[in-house]
């Protein structure tokens, strides 16, 4: 949005114009954990920080407030950045009824993005095997995206064998996956945990059998770079008038 500014006496003829920069909706899933409720918290701070004077609005599509439908009203000039791992149901169903309607752009969730693969390998130690950990989901896209990451991770040379696991849903459970590594002889199993923050799904993690777990991806400075590369893709993108994903 283009505002003019009051012209001065040295250029009483001129009108300078000012972009100002839309509202940063990130929209994260939500969590009962305090932990994974600070780290969320801290993460919507740095993107902050990072960009000086931008108006940072943290909201949820589960579990806590304000809700994204709550907040996407309070700022008409916004752009939505969901904090999830993948085009799944809360960004086809939950975001995209939020914004219905109100010309506000979606831009492509933080995952799968090779950000995140770069975070995976910089946390992981040296391993016989890997189990990417991830939430369950019946979304064949969601569970597409998953096997392609860990698919990349194997081929970046993180470990020889790469094997997803998932902590909820249907699929092998991520304890049985380490169970079957060590089966066939890894002597050190690592999770990478394919997880934003802490959570129930991030405890439960810690006694499943491997010799180390990866910290969640919030903890990498690179996703709040991550967030902000997203939200000037689509403040630079060409104004269609609608809300759309870009």
């Amino acid at each position: 949005m283009r505002r003019p500014l009051p012209a001065t006496a040295y250029d009483i003829n001129l009108v300078i114009l000012e972009e100002s920069v839309p509202t940063l909706i990130a929209v994260a899933h939500g969590t009962r954990s305090a932990a994974g409720r600070r780290q969320l918290r801290e993460l919507a701070a740095s993107v902050a920080r990072r960009r000086p004077g931008a108006d940072v609005r943290l909201c949820y599509v589960d579990v806590q407030e304000p809700k994204v439908a709550a907040v996407v009203p309070t700022a008409p000039d916004a752009v939505v950045v969901p904090l999830l791992l993948s085009c799944g149901y809360h960004v086809r169903v939950d975001i995209a009824e939020a914004v219905a309607g109100t010309g506000i752009p979606v831009t492509a969730p933080l995952g799968p993005d090779p950000v995140l693969l770069e975070i995976l390998t910089r946390a992981l130690p040296p391993a016989d095997a890997v189990v990417l950990a991830a939430a369950g989901s019946s979304d064949p896209g969601w569970r597409a995206d998953v096997a392609g990451v860990a698919s990349r991770l194997a081929r970046s040379g993180g470990a020889p064998r790469v094997r997803v696991g998932y902590v909820s849903g249907a699929g092998p459970r991520v304890p049985d996956v380490v169970a079957q590594f060590r089966a066939e002889g890894a002597k050190r199993v690592a999770i990478a945990a394919y997880l934003l923050a802490e959570g129930l799904f991030y405890r439960s993690l810690r006694d499943a059998g491997a010799d180390f777990v990866t910290p969640p991806l919030c903890h990498d400075a690179a996703i709040a770079d991550l967030v902000l590369s997203r939200f000037d893709a689509a403040v630079t993108a060409p104004a269609t008038g609608r809300a759309e994903y870009v």
